[in-house]
């Protein structure tokens, strides 16, 4: 029996100053879930610049490539659009675990499909497939308060009540993930 690879990519902005902004719980979720398959390490695949590695599902079952990104959240469409095409993914196979503006802090939404909701990852990856037919995993953050600029707020650090709650939110998007993958495979 042959089963397609799922592609799992965790946005983010690289670097130390962005690691612990709401903009990268996507990538934070990458983290999460390696850290569930010792001895699954990140690797540069330089042909996409971003980081990979995999595993399996489950014995003989479809393999699990997760990647992060090492560009801009802004241009994460060339890259993962680069790594569908080098691996083969089926779009409905590529799985993209994103922060979301319009969900409350922590909630969790799984969907095939549908609009970027004005997430500038979002569109730059739908504008390199040519596609939105993939899915989304999208971890709530919240809006931001008052009148700030939501571009603004989605690069500033989680309070400290919300970081208390992030190793918690990355492990329900991960068991949401793997739901995911199991039902699909």
């Amino acid at each position: 029996m042959h089963f397609s690879s799922f592609l799992i990519v965790g946005l983010g902005n690289p670097g130390p100053r962005y690691v612990s902004t709401r903009h990268n719980i996507g990538a934070l979720s990458i983290a999460e879930l390696l850290s569930r398959h010792p001895g699954t390490n990140l690797s540069v695949h330089r042909r996409t610049n971003t980081e990979t590695a995999d595993f399996f599902l489950s014995p003989g079952g479809p393999k699990a490539i997760i990647a992060r990104t090492r560009t801009a959240m802004n241009l994460s469409g060339t890259p993962v659009a680069g790594l569908v095409d080098f691996f083969k993914i089926p779009l409905n196979h590529l799985v993209i675990i994103h922060d979301e503006l319009e969900l409350p802090f922590g909630d969790i939404k799984i969907r095939l499909g549908g609009g970027d909701h004005g997430h500038n990852g979002l569109k730059s990856v739908s504008r390199s497939l040519k596609s939105r037919d993939y899915v989304r995993v999208s971890i709530g953050i919240g809006r931001p308060p008052g009148r700030m600029d939501p571009a603004k707020f989605v690069l500033q650090p989680f309070n400290k009540n919300e970081r208390a709650e992030l190793p918690i939110i990355c492990a329900n998007a991960v068991d949401a993930v793997e739901d995911y993958l199991h039902g699909h495979s």
